[in-house]
């Protein structure tokens, strides 16, 4: 199933927790941090302006991007976690 999101909002592939810290101690699940970076798997066409046109995004597929500890919302579709949010819930965008 594919997931297209609406106007200015993303589709994000969180990455995985840490399971294990630095030292090597293994985390249990209650301890795990929410993961704040992702890649962007699907835009929306852009805000629907005033004028009838619509915003580009500054944001395109493939991007590893930051985003809030309680940003968007949670999906689950065929067993795989995503966030959705809107394009001005993303904190930054990751350069390599």
């Amino acid at each position: 199933m594919k997931l297209k999101p609406l106007d200015d909002r993303v589709v994000i592939k969180p990455n995985e927790a840490e399971e294990v810290t630095a030292g090597g101690i293994v985390l249990p699940d209650s301890a795990k941090e929410k993961p704040l970076m992702g890649k962007i798997v699907s835009v929306g066409s852009g805000k629907l302006l005033e004028n009838g046109t619509r915003a580009k995004l500054s944001v395109k597929k493939n991007d590893i991007v930051l985003f809030g500890k309680y940003g968007g919302s949670d999906v689950e579709v065929d067993g795989v976690e995503y966030k959705i949010m809107r394009e001005s819930e993303i904190l930054g965008i990751v350069e390599k």
